[in-house]
């Protein structure tokens, strides 16, 4: 059962995750796969907006998204766009990136294949993935001026998208852990945690919330 104090502890992480970098034209954008299809309807959105002319879906599977997404979830977030309206012409589809180290190299890589020249780049992901977005790509690509975008919503506005309370919030702790343990692996560049954020997270832990976090070594 989630308590009062595990939602405020959610909504610490959730209100940290997210940047609010504000939004303007970029050279590309870049959708970072998941087991959510509106990273691939905020990314058509603002693509009809003409923020950007080239959109690169990155993902292939993973235990969150084998059954949903056969088919990879780039690919699924490719279709989700081409019903949307976006061209196929705009789109560059990464089917073999496992983590958010690979779809920003893989999109770099595949990017530079196709000839586009980028200067900047809008990273479209989940919500309470923004800092992990913006923090991995500032490491991997730092030549590149990043923006993270994501669907403008509420923690509890997002819970009923995804219709499972406890799967965000193990994922959202999941998220945190990689922010605060990443850095130190050389994987992202490293985030001011303030004290409150780490508490929340601790006290999610020992709350059970840890189905997507990793053993620390």
């Amino acid at each position: 059962m989630i308590t009062p104090q595990n939602w405020a502890d959610a909504q610490t992480l959730w209100d940290f995750q997210l940047l609010h970098h504000p939004l303007r034209p970029c050279s590309v954008a870049i959708g970072l796969g998941s087991h959510d299809l509106g990273v691939a309807d905020v990314t058509a959105s603002l693509f009809h907006r003409g923020l950007f002319p080239v959109i690169v879906f990155t993902g292939a599977t993973s235990r969150t998204t084998e059954e949903c997404m056969p088919r990879g979830e780039a690919e699924h977030y490719r279709e989700r766009a081409l019903g949307l309206g976006v061209p196929s012409s705009a789109i560059l589809v990464d089917n073999h990136a496992r983590n958010t180290g690979d779809n920003i190299r893989l999109s770099r890589q595949l990017l530079e294949e196709h000839g586009i020249d980028v200067r900047s780049a809008l990273l479209v992901s989940k919500p309470y993935e923004e800092r992990r977005a913006y923090a991995t790509a500032l490491k991997l690509w730092p030549e590149v001026e990043f923006i993270s975008a994501s669907a403008p919503l509420s923690l509890n506005e997002y819970v009923a998208t995804i219709g499972d309370e406890n799967l965000v919030i193990d994922m959202l702790v999941g998220a945190q852990q990689r922010v605060q343990i990443y850095p130190g692996l050389g994987f992202m560049v490293g985030q001011v945690v303030p004290q409150e954020v780490k508490e929340a997270y601790g006290r999610l832990v020992k709350a059970g919330f840890t189905s997507r976090i990793m053993c620390e070594k």
